[in-house]
């Protein structure tokens, strides 16, 4: 095995880790079955992305390696991924307090329908990554890139940020919260703040890139915006 291979398996094993202790202490109980089937989609999704990219595009494997606010080289892109960073502990930690604190009546069946907005997220963004090997965690430009406007990126031009915002509108009702949704919604501004900053970089800086923006006028949603 690699040591690129070990450190993205190490990597995903810690988030793990972080993830769960996190959910769990703050909810006060293992007996929380919305959490653990949460944990098994997220991270069978992730696994099995991971795999795919040691084995077909290491390149891209590693440069998804490197990201959050101290990886940005943007002043704007610190303060917007240090938001999004807290935006998403907040998405584990309200649907935790809701758990102990008995906030949200959910059904077993709408929690259901959030694992398969999670499952639905990550495929999207596997299709993302298959398609586009320079889909880089931070905003920046890899060697040699070029705009890619094939598969997803024919339809919108940001379909990571699409299959994001679907998976992490799923996280909050797949662990059983309405109040989470709450975060959910103040996540989305600092998102689309963030995809329209990377749109003003790429303009500036991918040569095409005006083109395809010409070419496909809808950012996140076909027909909407």
């Amino acid at each position: 095995m690699t040591t690129l291979n070990r450190k993205a398996l190490r990597a995903l094993a810690v988030l793990l880790l972080a993830i769960s202790a996190l959910i769990f202490l703050v909810a006060g109980t293992l007996t929380y079955w919305q959490a653990w089937t949460f944990l098994g989609v997220y991270f069978a999704a992730s696994l099995g992305i991971t795999v795919y990219l040691m084995k077909y595009d290491p390149a891209l494997l590693a440069r998804r390696m490197s990201g959050g606010p101290r990886a940005e080289t943007e002043a704007t892109q610190k303060i917007i991924m240090s938001l999004t960073s807290l935006g998403f502990v907040g998405l584990l930690l309200i649907p935790a307090l809701d758990r102990r604190f008995a906030w949200s009546h959910m059904s077993p069946e709408a929690a259901l329908v959030g694992d398969a907005l999670v499952a639905a997220g990550f495929v999207i963004v596997f299709l993302v990554f298959k398609e586009n090997t320079y889909s880089l965690a931070t905003i920046e430009l890899a060697p040699e890139q070029k705009v890619i406007s094939s598969g997803p990126y024919a339809l919108i031009r940001h379909p990571m940020y699409f299959g994001g915002l679907i998976m992490l509108a799923g996280i909050p009702v797949t662990l059983g919260s309405w109040w989470g949704l709450l975060v959910f919604l103040v996540l989305t501004p600092a998102l689309i703040w963030r995809l329209i900053d990377e749109e003003k970089f790429l303009a500036r800086n991918l040569p095409g890139y005006l083109e395809y923006q010409n070419k496909v006028r809808y950012r996140l949603l076909p027909f909407v915006w």
